[in-house]
């Protein structure tokens, strides 16, 4: 009889040893969580624009981000536009260079580039052609979406 509860409790021990680092390494293992950040306002309203560009500054520091620029915001991001400045922001260009070295990804809507008559040549430096395969494989962990 003592065998049989040895055996049971030794069993029993195994199971919730097993349990535990399984549970203790799906936490640790985690993917980092995504930071989708839509922008289309641009030079036309440099406090959404730059409060964007913020807030994928702060994320970008410890998590994917991806910024998508669209509509006006597409006149924020070319190679002739200016430094947009606002309040104690940093300037556009700043803080654009600032996410390309933090290696976020930054997408232009091929849309709306083309409805302004642009190209992707004139895009700044860091800034490609948004693509769905991006959109759906940037971050491998929750995405959480800010708009401006």
């Amino acid at each position: 009889k003592m065998k049989k509860f040895t055996m049971l409790l030794v069993s029993l021990l195994l199971v919730g040893y097993v349990a535990v680092s399984m549970a203790s390494q799906n936490s640790t293992s985690r993917p980092n969580d995504g930071v989708f950040i839509h922008v289309s306002h641009g030079v036309e309203d440099p406090h959404r624009l730059l409060m964007a560009l913020s807030m994928a500054n702060i994320m970008a520091d410890d998590h994917d981000v991806l910024v998508y620029f669209d509509i006006e915001a597409i006149d924020a991001i070319l190679k002739t536009s200016e430094n947009v400045q606002y309040s104690h922001f940093p300037g556009s260009k700043n803080a654009i260079k600032s996410l390309v070295a933090k290696k976020a990804h930054l997408m232009a809507c091929p849309g709306c580039l083309k409805a302004k008559g642009k190209t992707r040549d004139e895009l700044l430096q860091g800034i490609r052609i948004a693509d769905k395969e991006t959109f759906f494989s940037f971050s491998k962990g929750r995405i959480i979406t800010l708009d401006y």
